[in-house]
């Protein structure tokens, strides 16, 4: 929870660094909604407003930063084979520890380069973004206020920018990925593994890592994610009931500042005011009591799939990769020397709340294997309800109390809290 600053001090009267970054965020999304209704023809009398987002241009812009190291199709065919083979080494392995099964996993395994990447991935922020599309936040009215005349040069361009300048900089970061397409009509697919290949082949070079070891080390991790969706379908409906959840929140403030108009900006200030939220997250300092429960939920099921896949990899890779000690540690100091730039980014765009989800995910998967072994750890896949808690995440004996409780016994539990 935020500490109030002490009355004596005058700063109260400074600032909140919160309440300016928040301001500038609605603003530009204000702006860029009136901006575009502005730049209208006037013989346009359709009511429905232009997308808040150009992403054929948000694509152009996260291209132009992913042109270098292009795979030819050679290179591409050959490094498929690669990785697939890869997969095809690690899902007999995972079953083993999981005792898990995955169906035909090798053949959605793909080499991309950086094109690659923002292209699968523009398509997938293009769907997630879709319930927000076609939504008039300001009404109207808004054509005729002064302060659309202001706001009029924050348009479209600006935030289609600042999504293809993101995806630009994320498709230089990523090394692999397991893509689950989710909120989709299309019936439900398995998911396709992604592996970056300029992307591995950098973070090889500039830690001095040894190529076999380190792409098994990534792909037992990968593959991991394809067990935990596919080997538990009840997953991916809960993952889209949340996301649907969660989008249904949105509308529900954008009817609001539809109806209040630009007036309607004082709900967001209000809440942050309140200090809601104790991550220190700017973007759950937006939010109402429901929707930061909602938002607390889909982290606490992101720590879980996350820090198990983190878990299996160490488990397994331990006995089976030569390098696994020089790799973990390599790869962890990479973490720990982000730049300046990198860390600031990653608190602007919640991608330290990512990072974050692996430290906490792994920590309690580790604890609950320590104590109870991995037979008790895996009924975190049973169902939704067995999925722990943030509260739970952070302290495991809660969760341990909880299930054992489920189970008609209670054992003795530590009395010394873990605080993750």
């Amino acid at each position: 929870m935020p500490i109030a600053p002490p009355a004596d001090t005058g700063a109260r009267r400074r600032p909140d660094p919160r309440l300016l970054a928040v301001g500038v965020f609605i603003a530009a999304a204000a702006g860029a909604w009136v901006g575009q209704r502005l730049q209208r023809p006037a013989r346009d009398t359709s009511s429905e407003p232009a997308p808040l987002i150009d992403w054929a241009q948000a694509r152009d812009i996260a291209i132009a930063m992913s042109r270098d190291e292009v795979l030819s199709m050679p290179e591409r065919r050959r490094l498929d084979a690669e990785y697939r083979e890869l997969v095809t080494r690690c899902v007999p392995i995972v079953s083993d520890y999981t005792g898990d099964h995955l169906p035909e996993a090798p053949e959605r395994t793909f080499a991309f380069d950086r094109v690659d990447w923002v292209n699968a991935n523009i398509d997938a922020f293009e769907r997630m973004f879709a319930p927000l599309e076609g939504l008039n936040l300001l009404g109207d009215a808004a054509n005729r206020t002064v302060a659309a005349e202001l706001m009029g040069a924050l348009n479209q361009k600006i935030l289609s920018a600042e999504v293809g300048l993101l995806l630009g900089y994320l498709a230089r970061k990523v090394l692999g990925q397991y893509d689950l397409t989710l909120l989709g009509r299309e019936p439900v697919a398995p998911g396709r593994l992604y592996y970056v290949e300029p992307n591995i082949r950098a973070a090889e070079k500039t830690l001095g890592l040894p190529s076999k070891d380190f792409r098994m080390w990534l792909a037992l991790h990968e593959t991991t994610h394809a067990f935990e969706f596919e080997a538990h379908p009840w997953l991916r409906d809960h993952f889209n009931g949340m996301l649907e959840r969660y989008f249904a929140f949105l509308r529900e403030d954008a009817a609001n500042l539809r109806a209040s108009g630009l007036g309607g900006l004082r709900l967001y200030i209000d809440r942050i005011r309140e200090g809601g939220g104790d991550s220190g997250s700017w973007l759950e300092s937006l939010m109402n009591a429901e929707q930061r429960t909602l938002f607390i939920e889909i982290q606490a099921t992101m720590c879980i799939v996350e820090g198990y896949s983190n878990h299996v990899m160490n488990a397994v890779g331990r006995d089976l990769l030569p390098n696994y000690t020089l790799i973990s540690r390599r790869f962890a100091q990479r973490l720990e020397q982000r730049s300046q730039a990198d860390r600031l980014l990653a608190k602007l765009t919640g991608l330290d709340v990512k990072m974050e989800q692996y430290r906490l995910g792994e920590q309690f998967i580790d604890r609950i294997v320590a104590e109870r072994g991995h037979d008790f750890a895996r009924r975190v896949w049973t169902g939704p309800d067995f999925l722990p808690t943030m509260a739970e995440i952070r302290q495991p004996e809660l969760w341990l109390a909880r299930i054992d409780r489920r189970d008609g016994h209670n054992p003795s539990l530590p009395s010394v809290a873990y605080a993750g």
